[in-house]
């Protein structure tokens, strides 16, 4: 009866090891192929050495320090309106 009960609990607890391995495995790989390409999530995970945070360039600490300029700004197009000078 205490082998019986000592073999159940040896299966809950390796079925459980299994699971939990195989869960860190899939988000390691899931992590390498797709989730560390979005930096949101790199910095919600605090990782700073992925090979995408090193290739980005570094701003400077006056650029961080200025606020950001706009490039071109669009004016609304104003249409012109030809008149007839036969009329």
């Amino acid at each position: 009866m205490w082998q019986s009960i000592g073999l159940t609990v040896l299966v809950i607890i390796a079925t459980l090891i299994c699971v939990l391995l195989f869960m860190v495995f899939g988000w390691y790989v899931v992590w390498q192929l797709f989730l560390s390409k979005f930096k949101f999530l790199r910095e919600l995970v605090g990782d700073t050495g992925s090979p995408q945070a090193e290739t980005e360039p570094s701003e400077s600490d006056s650029e961080r320090s200025s606020p950001p300029t706009p490039r071109h700004k669009h004016k609304p197009r104003q249409r012109v309106v030809l008149q007839d000078a036969t009329s």
